[in-house]
Parts: C-alpha cells; sequence; structure tokens
C-alpha cells in the first residue's frame, strides 16, 4: 500500500504522523511511505531520518499524494488539500467531527474514506490505538509546565536560612485523563493539589495520585458516567450547588487547570467571572477546553489575559504540539497499532474491515456519504 504523510500546514501545528519507527515498521510490512519535504522538522525529524529507514521524500503535496491509498494526518485536511486527495483513498486524523461539518460533507463529496481519530472507542483493545487519550497526557503534563511558568513562584514548599516559601496550591477541575496526568505532575513539582470531577470514579483515581477530591457528592454525582465513561452533562442544581463548593474553594488556590469537555457539545463553564474575582492576584487560570470554547468565560484561544484584579487565564490550544517530538512518536504509535485494521490480511493493500467495532466507530465517511450516526442524527 502506498502511504502519503503532508506536513501539517493547519493553525500552526508542529506535529507529524509518521515517526521514524513507524516509518521502519510500515516498510518492512512492504509498504511503501512517501512524505512531504520537511514534514517532520517541527517535531524534529529530518528529512535523512526518514529516508534511512526506507521513506521516500517528494517537494510538493500533489506529489505525495499521487497513488496514495492511506493518507496519515495530524489534523484534518484543508480544502485545497482535499482536492488532490485520490477518490477512494482512506484519511485517518483528528477531524474534529463535531466542530468542522463543512468538512465531513467535503469529504463525503470527494470520495474521501475519513476514519477520525477522536472517536476511536473506548474499548480494552482500542486503547494502544486511541490518539486522543495518548495526546491529552501530555497536554495535561505541559499544562502544568506552562501554569509554573506563567505563575513565577515556586511550587514546593522550601525552607531557606531567609525565611520559607510556601507550596502552591494547585486545583485541577476535570480528572479525565489530561485532569490526571496534570495531577500527578503538579504533585511531582511539589504543589499542594485538589481536583474536582462528576463522575464517581473520578475520585478514587484522584486520591491514589496524592490529591484530595472536592465535589457535592449526591445522588446525581454518583450517576454521572456515561457506559463509555464519559461525564454526563449535569442538573441545573447540581450546577449551581457544585459552583458555590468551588466558589469557596477557589479564591484560595494559585493555579487553576480546567479540562472538562464533553463530546458534541461546548465546554461547559466550570469557572464564572464572579470565580475568578474573588481569585488572588497573581493567580493562574489554564483552560485546556477553549478550543471547545472554554471552561472560563474570560479566556480567549492562544492568548495571555490579565484580568483587572490580576489573574492571568492563559488559554493555549495545542498543548500536545509544544511537545511534539513525543506527541509525534505517540501518535505514529497510534497510527501503526490501527493499521492492521485498514490492511488486507493478504497483499497488504488498503482494505478496512468495516465489520470491526473500531473501524465502525472512527469511520466518518464511505461511498460519498456521512455514515457516522452521530453526525447523521
Amino acid at each position: 500500500m502506498k502511504i502519503a504523510i503532508l506536513k501539517e500546514i493547519r493553525d500552526g501545528e508542529t506535529r507529524v504522523a509518521a515517526s521514524v519507527e513507524s516509518v521502519k515498521k510500515l516498510t518492512a510490512l512492504g509498504h511503501e511511505i512517501i512524505i512531504e519535504k520537511d514534514a517532520g522538522i517541527g517535531a524534529s525529524i529530518n528529512d535523512a531520518d526518514y529516508e534511512a529507514v526506507g521513506a521516500k521524500i517528494a517537494a510538493k503535496p500533489v506529489d505525495v499524494l499521487k497513488g496514495a491509498e492511506l493518507l496519515l494526518k495530524v489534523r484534518r485536511p484543508t480544502e485545497d488539500e482535499l482536492k488532490i486527495i485520490p477518490k477512494g483513498a482512506g484519511v485517518v486524523a483528528f477531524f474534529n467531527p463535531h466542530g468542522d461539518k463543512a468538512l465531513i460533507e467535503a469529504c463525503a463529496k470527494a470520495g474521501v474514506i475519513a476514519f477520525s481519530t477522536e472517536f476511536t472507542p473506548r474499548i480494552t483493545r482500542a486503547q494502544s490505538m486511541d490518539a486522543l487519550s495518548s495526546q491529552a497526557n501530555l497536554a495535561g503534563y505541559r499544562t502544568v509546565i506552562e501554569a509554573a511558568e506563567l505563575y513565577g513562584r515556586s511550587f514546593p514548599m522550601m525552607m531557606t536560612a531567609a525565611g520559607t516559601v510556601a507550596a502552591a496550591k494547585c486545583f485541577v477541575m476535570g480528572a479525565g485523563v489530561a485532569g490526571l496526568q496534570a495531577i500527578a505532575t503538579a504533585r511531582r513539582l511539589g504543589a499542594i493539589v485538589t481536583a474536582t470531577d462528576v463522575r464517581p470514579a473520578a475520585k478514587e483515581q484522584v486520591g491514589s495520585l496524592g490529591a484530595k477530591f472536592i465535589a457535592v457528592e449526591d445522588d446525581e454525582f454518583k450517576a454521572a458516567e456515561t457506559a463509555a465513561g464519559y461525564a454526563k452533562p449535569m442538573s441545573a442544581e447540581y450546577q449551581a450547588k457544585q459552583a458555590e463548593l468551588v466558589k469557596e474553594h477557589i479564591a484560595k488556590q494559585d493555579i487553576v487547570i480546567t479540562t472538562a469537555l464533553i463530546p458534541g457539545r461546548p465546554a461547559p463553564v466550570l469557572v464564572t467571572e464572579e470565580m475568578v474575582a474573588g481569585m488572588k492576584t497573581g493567580s493562574i487560570i489554564i483552560d485546556m477546553a477553549v478550543e471547545a470554547g472554554g471552561n472560563c468565560p474570560l479566556s480567549k484561544k492562544d492568548e495571555v489575559v490579565i484580568t483587572k484584579n490580576g489573574v492571568k487565564i492563559a488559554g493555549f490550544s495545542n498543548l500536545p504540539g509544544r511537545l511534539a517530538a513525543d506527541s509525534s512518536n505517540l501518535y505514529a504509535k497510534n497510527l501503526l497499532n490501527l493499521m492492521p485494521l485498514l490492511t488486507a490480511k493478504e497483499g497488504n493493500a488498503f482494505a478496512p474491515d468495516y465489520d470491526d467495532e473500531v473501524i465502525k466507530g472512527m469511520l466518518l465517511t464511505k461511498d460519498g456519504a456521512i455514515v457516522h450516526p452521530a453526525l447523521n442524527s
């Protein structure tokens, strides 16, 4: 199979969909890998590194895609890229399916077979293919590093001859993959960490990392998780009770990290303007949900907002891209693990197993139509 790798051009993306290791393994399996010139530069991979393990380098996207059966990308194709993808070719990428329906419709019209990494089913055997989780893990780590830089003070308590420096107080809102990694990282840096989540299972996970759990634990809280492991939307009554608890707690914090996302919906507001007004001067909010509207109404995409009372609110939209080498390596491994489900058992041709539950879950478009049920409702 001829597999194409393009240089990412959307939103200043620094990652790449192929690592040296993944290319080495794919070529060993008999696949032909064509990579656009300088595609890996942002992830510290030179063209020569790819060529050394069997890849071919092409200067222009049209040359990369000529005859390609499968295109592996980080971000969804642009409209210009879509025009030169061969009809019937497969495309695997972060498609942002709920946020860019027009692009999904364009993929169907172009005859592209699109697979969304966001829709990888959360089942045990698909864990190694779950790119959303691998990238969220690194994002959770990076958000604490960004917070430490903006905070400008020490995270751990320090006792010196000149006096004692108090430990930073860090509050993580949302204990999914990114939130749990943020908790672990803040703890490693020496902060006093608390966390909240609407999913009951999160309490034990938060505690296992040495953080204190903060939540209104009523009957609604005990039933606030879907079978797929996602948080359910909470009632207005619960939100009001939780908001009051958070308001009191957040006023005492130095750093607040928000991570809450609900698939297919705008990000829920967790930190209101009133809460921000009650925070201490010099406090930091990192809004990891800024691309989906944000967990704080004051956050702005890829900006650091400083409020009148001196609170810094940062909304970084591509945290994994700030760790491009590692995030690209993990993403490439996710795609490598997916390949057996996209490849014929004999001959290595592009032949997705459309009966497999992983492929069914990821498939967006096929035969000129949008086929995913979540996009046809």
